[in-house]
């Protein structure tokens, strides 16, 4: 980066850090025996600044231990000053999956997989009256009406994003959605224009680099006519290897893809968000970008 660059870098407005919000929980509902739908309210939804993605997502803030006592609203830096580092609270990143703004509230999916991890065992837990900070929402991703077909495909983790688009588009929408889930018992009832051929592909178990049907059932996908629009989101390396399929064999243009990396296989979210930077979490390595 040149002086002048640099400077003009340093005294280019900042973005708004986005308002933390704390939300209460009043509702739970179980969907599958893997997923857990909570809907949130009070007096902090007036601070949501909703959008109209579809893949709109939120950063939680949940503690590391839910046995310390700590309750939102956190205060990190009033924390790190008495806290050691791993007693801190952790930033977790979620879908939002709908929101209503004549009852002010929203709705959230959780996918359950026992004690592993900070969001789903808390999810697991949850009660109404339960509290939970977060700030957001980010997300871009809109179905374009123009395109001639479309393409979705994802894992669990994509699954509300992936519902939320297809109740966006248009009657006259056509394409395929591929979701990628453990066992027939999760799968969503969707809504989706008639157009859509949504095809539920089964693991039979845990996601595994061997186990995964996603990468294969995308590219077996009968190839369209016209301009695609694709949205495709999960696991950082099937997500690399579909870029690559999508952008270098079908010709299918950046600008027309919503294609990243929702988590990596073997990896928390504090090390796989550390990842985005290098070269291993970089799903468009020319660009260095991770989405």
């Amino acid at each position: 980066m040149t002086q002048q660059s640099a400077r003009a870098a340093s005294t280019r407005p900042r973005r708004p850090r986005p308002s933390p919000m704390v939300m209460e929980v009043v509702a739970v509902e179980d969907l599958s025996p893997t997923f857990k739908r909570i809907t949130f309210g009070g007096k902090d939804f007036d601070l949501f600044q909703n959008s109209e993605a579809v893949d709109k997502y939120v950063k939680l803030l949940l503690p590391q231990n839910p046995e310390s006592g700590l309750v939102p609203p956190f205060n990190l830096d009033e924390l790190r000053k008495t806290l050691p580092k791993d007693e801190l609270p952790l930033r977790r990143t979620y879908t939002v999956h709908s929101v209503n703004p004549e009852t002010k509230t929203l709705k959230m999916d959780f996918v359950i997989h026992g004690a592993e991890g900070l969001a789903g065992p808390w999810a697991e837990q949850a009660q109404v009256g339960d509290l939970l900070q977060f700030s957001g929402p980010g997300g871009k991703y809109q179905p374009d009406p123009t395109a001639d077909w479309h393409l979705l495909a994802g894992d669990e983790a994509a699954i509300p994003a992936i519902g939320a688009a297809l109740e966006a588009m248009p009657d006259d929408a056509v394409g395929h959605a591929l979701i990628e889930v453990a066992t027939a018992d999760d799968e969503w009832d969707l809504t989706a224009p008639e157009g859509i051929e949504i095809t539920w592909l089964h693991r039979g178990g845990p996601f595994t680099p061997e186990s995964t049907v996603l990468e294969q059932a995308v590219k077996d996908v009968p190839w369209r006519e016209g301009r695609v629009q694709a949205f495709i989101h999960g696991e950082r390396e099937i997500m690399k290897t579909l870029r690559v399929y999508l952008n270098e064999e079908r010709g299918v243009e950046r600008a027309d893809m919503s294609l990243s990396a929702y988590w990596a296989y073997g990896r928390a979210e504090d090390t796989f968000q550390a990842e985005k930077k290098l070269p291993i979490g970089q799903i468009y390595p020319e660009a260095g970008l991770q989405y």
